[in-house]
This record gives structure tokens, sequence and C-alpha cells, in this order.
């Protein structure tokens, strides 16, 4: 069992299925719009004249389903509150070994074909009322007649709508089956907080707080105050030739701060995807050392988390263009250990022009690579 904060329900308990002990045979994968697919949304709202960004999402997504087959799961009886077993006179039901067995015929979370299986039926819904999922981008949704786009990941709806009826009629179709809220300023979608200023065309995107909650979470303090993520590479004037970098001979750490390592690369991913991209190349390169991480990764670890302890949140903007894309790419030469190299890309979209305006990325691409 699992109590989730929310604030309009903050007694709410729900009942989980361990999903890793279920031998489900069909498919399960459930077609969702990625992060970049949202971002291109945002762009074309900001570059679509009268055009606005509202949210839903609907409560209670996964439960209630009917399966394609019940699933079944034994409880102890001790784990169930007194309160459930007198009502349900589960006493009566108790097997010798104390376990309580329940058979699922609807959606719980945690059960592997929940997801896939909610979203079949609300997309046989949708279709009914003129909605229609892009053939190649999983996840981007229109309609027939209507001015109206949303992207749908899991049970949130990031809309793009001209006319306010169009967006009013999409919660209409959504409320005769499901319970929804609405957030017509849309100032937030996906974990990212979006401040739209539709008189500048603009939209900055930002996530406050992420930082330092995340490094009270690894409890860090900072050393040193860093105004780089990542040690640099020296440059060498006058060198006619460049040497591969000389591998670390320090010694290994502990199976504890190896974990500690892969828990904060995997904890500013996130943060570096959505809006910070200055994060990307410092994780991939600690990343690529986490198999068999050292002291010195460790140390270079400290450095950024001393990093993003100095500096201010990242905040990225959008501004209004002809959704061109543009892409600039680098790459560093024998920079990595292992004589390997860097390379990466910032994708962003632009007007048609020889040298076109730098707006903020919809992509950052940071990649250790063997030459």
């Amino acid at each position: 069992m699992i109590c989730p904060e929310k604030i309009d329900e903050p007694n709410r308990t729900r009942f989980t299925v361990g999903g890793d002990r279920i031998n489900y045979p069909g498919e399960v994968g459930t077609p969702t719009a990625e992060m970049l697919v949202a971002k291109l949304l945002f762009n074309s709202i900001i570059s679509t004249p009268n055009a606005k960004f509202m949210t839903i999402d609907i409560s209670n997504f996964y439960l209630m389903t009917p399966l394609m087959r019940p699933e079944y799961l034994q409880v102890k009886l001790t784990d169930i509150p007194a309160e459930i077993i007198n009502k349900y006179k589960l006493r009566e039901k108790v097997n010798k070994n104390g376990f309580v067995f329940i058979e699922v015929t609807k959606g719980m979370y945690g059960l592997p074909q929940a997801g896939l299986l909610a979203n079949l039926l609300l997309e046989k819904r949708l279709n009914k009322q003129g909605y229609y999922q892009s053939k190649l981008v999983p996840g981007l949704w229109h309609h027939n007649t209507c001015k109206i786009q949303f992207t749908l990941v899991v049970d949130d709806f990031g809309v793009k709508y001209e006319h306010k009826e169009d967006a009013e009629h999409l919660m209409k179709v959504l409320q005769e089956h499901y319970k929804v809220k609405a957030d017509w300023t849309g100032t937030r979608y996906i974990g990212i907080h979006l401040h739209w200023n539709y008189a500048q065309s603009q939209v900055h995107l930002y996530m406050p707080v992420y930082i330092t909650k995340a490094l009270t979470q690894f409890h860090h303090v900072l050393k040193k105050k860093q105004q780089q993520p990542f040690p640099h590479t020296p440059i060498i004037y006058g060198a006619k030739q460049q040497f591969a970098k000389v591998d670390s001979n320090a010694p290994l750490i502990s199976e504890q701060d190896k974990k500690f390592i892969q828990k904060v690369c995997g904890k500013f991913l996130f943060l570096g995807r959505a809006v910070d991209s200055t994060l990307l190349t410092p994780i991939s390169a600690i990343a690529s050392q986490s198999a068999q991480p050292t002291t010195e990764t460790m140390k270079q670890t400290q450095q950024f988390l001393d990093y993003l302890a100095t500096q201010d949140e990242a905040v990225r903007t959008y501004s209004a263009s002809k959704m061109i894309l543009t892409v600039h790419s680098n790459a560093s030469y024998l920079s990595e250990p292992k004589a390997r190299s860097h390379a990466g890309g910032h994708f962003f979209l632009s007007d048609n022009s020889s040298n076109p305006p730098n707006n903020g990325a919809i992509l950052n691409i940071a990649h250790i690579i063997k030459m």
C-alpha cells in the first residue's frame, strides 16, 4: 500500500500490485508523447497567433479499466486494516497460512497491462468524437474539424487551442467517462513549470527548487563555489600533435559510493533534458565511468554538485519563430579517457536565414564516442 501526497486528498491510500510477479503474455507498451514532442508543441503555441495552452489531468486513469483476463494476488491478513477486515468479513476467507486471495478484474496500479488497456479505452472513446492520434508521432493528437492539438503523457493532456470552445469540447468528451481537472493557465506540464508571455510570444521553462531538494536528498554541503560543472581539458599551446587523455590509475571506490554516483546522474538527467542543457556533458562524462568509478570520478561528482549549488536556477526560453529546425553541432577530440571523444548537438527552431537567431533548445545531445 502507498499513500501519495495529494493536496486535495491528504488521506488517500492506494493498493498496488507487484507487477514484477505477474507473467502477462500480451503487449504492455503504451504510446506516450516524448518530452521533445511537448517542447515542439510549446514552440508551436507561441508561434501561432491567438493560440494558448491549458492542461487536463484524468484522475484515477489506471483504475476501473476492464482487464482482458483476471489476475490474482495474495495478501497477509495481518497487513490489512481491521476496518477492511471487518467490513468484508475477511476472517471467514483467510486460509490456514493467514493469506486472503483476491481476484482482480479491473485496472490497478502496478499491473503491467493497466496502462495500455486504459490508453486503448481512452483512444476508442476519443476516436468516436473525432479525435485521432498521429500515425507518425505517438502521443500527439488532432481533431477532424477543431483547431486543437494535444500531447498525451499517461493521463496528462497538454492542449494547444485557438478557440476556447474547442478545448471545452475536449473537456466535455472526457467528463463523460472520467473525473478530470483543468488548468486554464497551463503553468505546469510533465514536471516542468511554464510561464507564458503571449504578448511577447514567449514561454519560459523552469523547475523551481528541484536542485535544492535534490541537494538535500544527497546531503550535499557546498565545499567550493564552482563556475564549471566538470574539470576542463587544459589547452597545450604550441603542441603540434594531440594525444589521448591518460587513463586514471586512481583506486576504485566502494559499492555504496558507486550507487551514489549513479543516483546523482539519474536525478539530474531529467533536469538537464528539460531545462538546463549545461548538465548533459558532465553527466555523460561521469556516467561513462559509473561501471568502475574511482576516487577521481567521485571528485568530479562532488564538483558537479558544487556547481549546482553555486549557480542560479536555469530558465529556458522559447520565442516565436517560423519553426524551421536548426542544428549547431561540435565535437572535442580525444578529450575523454580510453582515447574517446565527445560530440554534441543543439537543436532549436528558428527562422529561415543564413544566420538564424538562437532559440531555446528543443533537444540537446551529448555523447561520448569512439573515433
